[in-house]
């Protein structure tokens, strides 16, 4: 039995001052130094640090480690160029992004406080990174194929690699399935892999509507995803619609990426089938995609997470760089309302999207933690989560079902 404790401890969306947390593998107990100290008198107590704030272990839902080499190969500022240059340089960042690479980004997160990630793997070559990492992945194996001469082959590959991340559960490896994009998914392969989705009950994403030029196309098959598909797979027209798209995840709660051009109508259709959305401010603006509006998404009741995407389309997985962009982002929202909503984005909130049992600290959760520092004692703790946002680069401390790593 180990006993953490800080000057604040986060429990439910509030700061505690003085409270203690008695662990082993999961939380054992929750409450006042005094309290703990005389029920656990044999207990080891770790060393408390100054100005300390205690946080369930972060989670980021939606990272791409595949194409972690990238630095300043890819085309930002519009979203068609930046997946033209994908398409042109990915045998390159494929070849040069090892391994050894994607546990140096795994662990630039755990630096952060990360202790959960959500993997989008499109060719299972960050499997052997997952299973090394100590994190908790789920491991969405992604499927893409708008060729109906081709989806055959696309699918079996599919089901190869989701097979190949089942056997790793012992290492907190979760299997879960991701669909690429509606314009990049053939409607026929969408219903396989929803189903599949439901036989195995696995966890299921999707980008959707992340650029204008998405929508254009799904609308009306014009625009610049026109001449893209003209280009590189003989096509001109779009094999589904926006409408159609959505309906294919009925009745199974799905967690969509970006929603950035989703009208109110599409909304009100996520909130209705429990569906969750992944934002990632950083990404968005890089590629030109625009705003995800969160106040739409609070009046809807939607839940979100907050997510890094990959090195594709960010010069950073560090969590906090991607909450002060929201931060700045977000600018027509109150400050202290929406730090607080932010942390309840990457902890709560992202553990409940992700069907997990950690996010909170709290009796029989995972014993995951994430500890940071303030460069001093905070003088009003409605400010914490905002001092936290601000201030805060690397944890001091990180415990992953009980162990510590950081």
């Amino acid at each position: 039995m180990k006993i953490i404790t800080a000057d604040y401890t986060y429990i439910d969306g509030r700061y505690h001052k003085a409270y203690a947390v008695a662990f082993e593998k999961k939380i054992v107990a929750v409450a006042p130094v005094e309290t703990i100290r005389e029920q656990y008198p044999d207990a080891e107590w770790i060393e408390k640090v100054s100005h300390s704030v205690l946080y369930p272990g972060l989670i980021n839902t939606h990272v791409h480690l595949e194409f972690s080499s990238n630095k300043t190969t890819l085309n930002y500022g519009s979203y068609l160029p930046w997946l033209h240059s994908v398409i042109e340089d990915r045998n390159h960042l494929t070849e040069t992004c090892t391994t050894e690479m994607m546990i140096e980004a795994c662990q630039s997160m755990m630096q952060s406080g990360v202790s959960t990630i959500g993997a989008i793997s499109s060719m299972g070559l960050d499997l052997d990174a997952c299973t090394t990492t100590p994190q908790r992945v789920i491991f969405f194996n992604e499927l893409i194929g708008s060729n109906p001469q081709t989806v055959d082959a696309l699918y079996d590959d599919f089901i190869q690699r989701y097979n190949s991340s089942a056997e790793y559960t012992e290492k907190r490896v979760t299997p879960a399935i991701a669909i690429h994009a509606p314009y990049s998914v053939h409607p026929i392969v969408l219903k396989k892999a929803v189903a599949f989705a439901k036989e195995k009950q696995s966890l299921l994403s999707a980008h959707f509507l992340e650029s204008q030029a998405e929508r254009q196309w799904l609308t009306h098959s014009k625009g610049e995803f026109k001449s893209f598909f003209d280009t590189f797979f003989n096509q001109n027209r779009a094999t589904t619609t926006i409408e159609a798209f959505l309906s294919g995840f009925d009745g199974y709660p799905t967690h969509f990426t970006h929603c950035v051009h989703a009208k109110e109508k599409e909304l009100e259709k996520i909130a209705r089938e429990k569906h969750t959305i992944a934002h990632c401010p950083r990404s968005n603006r890089l590629l030109g995609c625009g705003k995800l509006d969160l106040q739409r998404l609070e009046r809807l009741d939607i839940p979100f997470s907050l997510a890094t995407d990959g090195l594709s389309s960010n010069n950073s997985l560090n969590i906090f760089d991607e909450l002060r962009a929201a931060l700045m982002m977000h600018h027509e929202t109150n400050l202290h309302m929406l730090s607080l909503r932010l942390i309840r984005a990457i902890t709560s909130d992202a553990a409940k999207i992700l069907h997990l049992n950690c996010g909170q600290i709290a009796q029989e959760y995972e014993a995951d933690f994430a500890l940071i520092q303030l460069p001093e004692e905070p003088k009003r703790e409605e400010d914490i989560a905002l001092w936290t946002i601000l201030h805060t680069n690397q944890v001091t401390e990180l415990y992953i079902e009980g162990e510590r790593y950081i």
